[in-house]
């Protein structure tokens, strides 16, 4: 890992590792200023899944635990791509939910939610960043398709061989008979 890496990626992660720990240890704190995306979720989402929770206190718990968790495997760099893209999606809806500028009357509050709310935004776009970073290696995706191209090559060159094996086992036999059969003619004439 380089020199850049080991620094970035646990300065990144800072932030959801202390905010992911308040709210797995005190969500009670939070659940108010949750309570716009809380509310969305419990009754839009929740009813559909049995994956999510309905009760904001847990909804909360659980995403300063991905938070959390996420944020410490990227500081460490294990996974680090997946975590990133599990600390954006976790950024979302804790930024529409305690920095809503929009929402704000006073407006020395308002500057300092919108200051806020594009701290997140910034963050978000280094959390895409960190999660397409493929550490200097190729992506999957390039991987797979090189892989994929390199099997197609193999198969048609194989295909090939055969092709000219066949070719030249039915080119030696149609030999075999076409001197047959002059030798026949020959000595019918």
């Amino acid at each position: 890992m380089t020199v850049l890496r080991k620094v970035a990626r646990p300065l990144l992660a800072s932030m959801f590792v202390s905010g992911g720990f308040n709210a797995v240890r005190d969500p009670q704190r939070l659940v108010p200023a949750a309570a716009p995306v809380t509310d969305v979720l419990s009754s839009a989402v929740a009813p559909r899944t049995s994956l999510l929770p309905e009760d904001p206190e847990r909804l909360v718990r659980l995403n300063g635990a991905v938070q959390l968790g996420a944020g410490l495997l990227l500081a460490l760099g294990r996974a680090p791509r997946l975590a990133s893209a599990a600390l954006a999606a976790t950024l979302v809806p804790t930024t529409l939910a305690a920095h809503r500028y929009w929402t704000v009357e006073d407006p020395e509050e308002r500057a300092a939610q919108r200051i806020h709310f594009l701290k997140n935004a910034s963050l978000f776009g280094g959390l895409l960043i960190a999660a397409a970073d493929t550490h200097g290696k190729p992506s999957l995706a390039y991987r797979t398709r090189r892989a994929a191209a390199h099997a197609s090559d193999a198969v048609t060159h194989r295909a090939h061989t055969a092709v000219d094996r066949v070719g030249d086992a039915t080119g030696g036999a149609v030999d075999s008979v076409t001197g047959a059969v002059e030798a026949a003619r020959k000595r019918l004439l």
